[in-house]
């Protein structure tokens, strides 16, 4: 959302601590389905490169002091480049000083949030934080062609069983779903062939966060706030198939009462109209080896 005033002690907002800040990250990390699903890898600020598997040996039965069979393995390599994320709160310096209603912690939870979604939105489908827009990663989700529209089968377990077929068949791995937290609706009233609750053991951990955990058909899976894009609801696939990383110790923060900010598409002094900007900033990297090894569901809306 695009600043157009700044906060002032009668929106009842507030200010993020020095000490606060540093937990930022985790928080973004654990409110992010993608991030907990793909490994994460080290990175530094001028990227990294990943070797992964193109082709693997293969061994054969040979007789006694036969010819041992030559094999080979390929390794191919997939850069990871960062890639800067940022946000920036402007609030008036007497609510730095007030506080009021704890907005300071507040706001620690609503950047965390506002990143984590972000960044799946970014490797899911290749846009901005708001939904429009690019994202800045090479490849992302979407551009699977393995789909799933939910409903086509008898029931919702038949729908994702489907999903778990299109990977196999293509001898992919079916590891982990992200869903988007609106068909959690779905989950709960559905059953699998043995009468069973489809979404089991969810663990709410934090009624702060914005995903949640469980398991569907046995497999870890996470639904999260606004992660649906259109008609596509979430993924199914091989995460060790794509990893994510951090510069440096996560997201940042700097604090100015001297810079101009663009409140309402204008410049605004800070120093002029006593105010406190808050800049929140990481570079993150997102890299998929195999679009393939990922299927998407699909939930068509009846008008």
């Amino acid at each position: 959302m695009a600043v157009t005033a700044p906060k002032t002690t009668g929106d009842f907002t507030g200010f993020i601590k020095p000490e606060q800040a540093g937990y930022i990250f985790e928080d973004a990390r654990k409110q992010s389905a993608i991030m907990q699903l793909s490994p994460q890898q080290p990175l530094g600020a001028s990227g990294k490169e990943f070797p992964i598997v193109t082709g693997k040996p293969v061994a054969n039965w040979v007789s006694e002091a036969g010819q041992k069979p030559a094999t080979d393995a390929s390794l191919g390599l997939i850069p990871m480049k960062p890639k800067k994320l940022a946000a920036i709160a402007v609030t008036s310096a007497e609510v730095v000083r007030a506080n009021p209603g704890g907005y300071s912690e507040k706001l620690r939870e609503l950047l965390a949030e506002a990143f984590a979604t972000a960044f799946d939105l970014a490797a899911a489908y290749n846009v901005g934080g708001d939904g429009t827009g690019t994202g800045p990663f090479d490849h992302h989700l979407a551009e699977t062609t393995k789909s799933v529209t939910l409903g086509t089968a008898a029931t919702l377990y038949d729908d994702l069983v489907s999903g778990i077929g299109l990977l196999l068949t293509d001898k992919k791995k079916a590891r982990g779903f992200a869903f988007d937290s609106t068909v959690e609706v779905d989950f709960l009233g559905a059953k699998d062939n043995d009468g069973r609750p489809l979404f089991a053991a969810a663990e709410y951990t934090d009624t702060a966060e914005s995903v949640q955990r469980g398991r569907l058909l046995g497999r870890t899976s996470f639904l999260e706030d606004d992660f649906a894009n259109g008609t596509t609801v979430g993924f199914l696939g091989d995460w060790s198939k794509s990893a994510w990383g951090v510069v440096g110790g996560g997201i940042s923060y700097d604090v100015s009462t001297q810079a101009t900010v663009t409140i309402n598409g204008a410049l605004t002094s800070l120093w002029e109209h006593n105010l406190v900007a808050v800049r929140a900033e990481a570079e993150y990297g997102f890299v998929v080896a195999d679009t393939g090894a990922f299927a998407k569901f699909v939930k068509t809306v009846t008008p």
